[in-house]
């Protein structure tokens, strides 16, 4: 069965709920330590709420940036 475009796959809940409670963490595992987990540091120093919502619109928009990267140029 395929996926759905915008469902979220297993590993994305199980993220969503990490997020919760380790907010940085969701976000290590979903994009490496690249710009996204420092920001989430940064804001989850500032306050819990900012960190959470920081880190679930990371998991729900990881994937769209991926494949946006990857262009296909064809002559």
């Amino acid at each position: 069965m395929a996926r759905r475009s915008g469902a979220s796959s297993t590993s994305d809940v199980c993220l969503y709920f990490l997020a919760i409670f380790l907010p940085p963490l969701a976000v290590f595992f979903k994009s490496a330590c690249g710009a996204d987990f420092w920001i989430n540091i940064c804001l989850s120093i500032l306050g819990w709420i900012p960190g959470v919502i920081h880190a679930w619109y990371v998991i729900s928009h990881h994937e769209r940036r991926i494949v946006r990267k990857r262009v296909v140029y064809t002559n």
